[in-house]
């Protein structure tokens, strides 16, 4: 008992503020603790440990994660097994933190097992853990470390994380952070514009460069323009504007912003296919458009990037449709009616012409997200549709009937398309608690000491939820919803804590805003 108590104290002492944010307890970590203890049952032959092994994980993840507590116990086991999983890739190394991709050593990984591919999945999914020395130490390794290694990675893949560094500076408001590595990011993205920018201004990119190798539209040599980097790129320089800003750097924030509209514009106008109502890669050879919509379609929204305009919103028709990305296991990757679906091979190198990757659904749910919370044009998309594809995300972590996420996946059976590869266990190559935390409940990070909570969860689906402890500005944040009362016996209605105060309430379940 004594060894938690001190264990909580320092948890709270970890958020950085220097004083103890006081918790709620209305969860509990009891579900957690059964929950932990089934998935270590799981995984007896613990093939690889990193600095939390499978004995500590229980302590570790009691101290770091907000609690969920919901009626869709898919959704919620799916929550905690994320979170364990991903405390498997934090690996202690001389250099601080990282968090690996891979479970195992992969020969295309650069120092320490580190790739660079999904770093701004595991920034945003890892801004919501309370020691944000794991994700300080780690955004230094690619920036500081990584270049002075004889084989650098950084580059390796197209990368969105400036972006990532500023929604995460959303949740903590460390400016201390972006003051000492403002200058750094904006000399990484000129690195990216000497390396891939086009005479025209807007950025090509390889679809292997992409992490998504083997698509239809893409090629390991072809200078394509992409959705892809012009989105990230477009991001990283609306971010930098804003971090420059911030920070009291008039220069830099009006380069950067003009950066940012010249490449929504071109997004806008030169990928923009208004015959297929879709964003598509123009072709290096051809110069025309790709004759496949993909998935990769979908990523201008998850920054925010088309204009709220109804021609654009057509696109997501494409998602509930059959022949289009729905598919029995979730979102596919390419368009289904497209003769060349699937036709690159199953599971002999990483095909991106179909196959469900978790990586890409991240990036399309988070996008869907932004559509319905952002956009007067919503099409025929609702939070309906968002939940459906959500709850197919979480039901595709299994295979054989146990817990398992793994690289890429048939549509059709939810086959793992590597089988169970060592190197594709626990693949941290996605996230899935963010989009819980911030799309599916909603609480939207922002700059002042407004708490905005914009929930796709209606009470029509869940009667009660309750998410606990969020490390938010720091403070710990706990998000309570109880139709009747019955179920926390804290009364009726929506009700929103900060260090155990009561800070808003609402009799019901929609979009709010309270002071903290």
């Amino acid at each position: 008992m004594y060894i938690k108590k001190i264990l909580s104290l320092w948890g709270c002492i970890l958020l950085g503020y220097g004083s103890v944010a006081q918790k709620t307890d209305f969860v509990g970590t009891k579900t957690l603790a059964t929950a932990v203890e089934r998935y270590n049952a799981l995984d007896k032959e613990e093939a690889v440990i990193n600095f939390i092994p499978n004995a500590q994980s229980y302590n570790w993840l009691a101290q770091n994660i907000p609690l969920l507590d919901c009626p869709d116990s898919l959704i919620q086991e799916i929550y905690y097994y994320r979170w364990w999983a991903l405390r498997k890739h934090l690996k202690q190394t001389p250099d601080g933190f990282i968090f690996t991709e891979f479970i195992t050593k992969v020969n295309h990984a650069g120092k320490h097992n580190a790739i660079s591919s999904a770093l701004g999945h595991h920034i945003y999914e890892t801004r919501w853990l309370r020691n944000q020395q794991y994700t300080d130490d780690y955004i230094r390794f690619w920036l500081y470390i990584d270049p002075k290694h004889n084989v650098q990675r950084f580059h390796a893949f197209s990368s969105w994380i400036d972006d990532a560094v500023y929604q995460r500076y959303l949740v903590n408001l460390d400016k201390s952070f972006l003051e000492k590595n403002l200058q750094t990011l904006v000399a990484d993205y000129k690195k990216w514009e000497e390396e891939r920018q086009l005479p025209n201004g807007m950025f090509y990119q390889f679809d292997v460069k992409d992490a998504m190798e083997e698509s239809i539209s893409g090629g390991r040599k072809d200078k394509n323009i992409r959705p892809t980097i012009n989105s990230y790129m477009y991001a990283n320089a609306k971010s930098l504007a804003r971090m420059a800003e911030l920070l009291g750097d008039a220069n830099t924030q009006k380069i950067f912003t003009d950066k940012a509209n010249f490449l929504r514009k071109a997004v806008e106008d030169t990928l923009w296919d208004s015959k297929a109502s879709f964003f598509k890669v123009k072709l290096e050879k051809t110069k025309a458009f790709s004759d496949a919509r993909e998935a990769i379609g979908f990523i201008p929204w998850y920054f925010n990037l088309p204009e709220d305009k109804a021609n654009y919103v057509k696109q997501w028709s494409q998602l509930t449709d059959t022949l289009g990305f729905k598919a029995k296991w979730g979102i596919t990757t390419a368009e289904r009616r497209h003769p060349l679906f699937r036709t690159h091979g199953s599971g002999h190198g990483c095909e991106w012409d179909g196959p469900l990757w978790p990586y890409a659904t991240t990036q399309t749910l988070k996008a869907l997200s932004n559509l319905l919370n952002n956009y007067k044009h919503k099409g025929d998309m609702t939070p309906q549709v968002f939940y459906d594809e959500l709850k197919k995300y979480a039901f595709s972590h299994q295979m054989n009937g146990k817990l398992y996420l793994g690289e890429y996946q048939d549509e059709k059976n939810g086959e793992w398309l590597k089988g169970d590869n060592p190197r594709s266990k626990f693949y941290n190559h996605s996230a899935y608690a963010d989009l819980i935390i911030s799309d599916l409940i909603g609480l939207k990070p922002r700059e002042d000491q407004v708490l905005e909570i914009s929930p796709l969860i209606s009470s029509k689906q869940w009667a009660w939820f309750c998410l606990e402890n969020i490390s938010y500005h720091g403070k710990l944040i706990t998000i309570l919803w109880d139709e009747t009362g019955k179920k926390y016996n804290k009364g009726k209605g929506l009700q929103v804590f900060a260090d155990g105060k009561l800070i808003g309430k609402s009799k019901k379940l929609k979009k709010v805003k309270f002071r903290i």
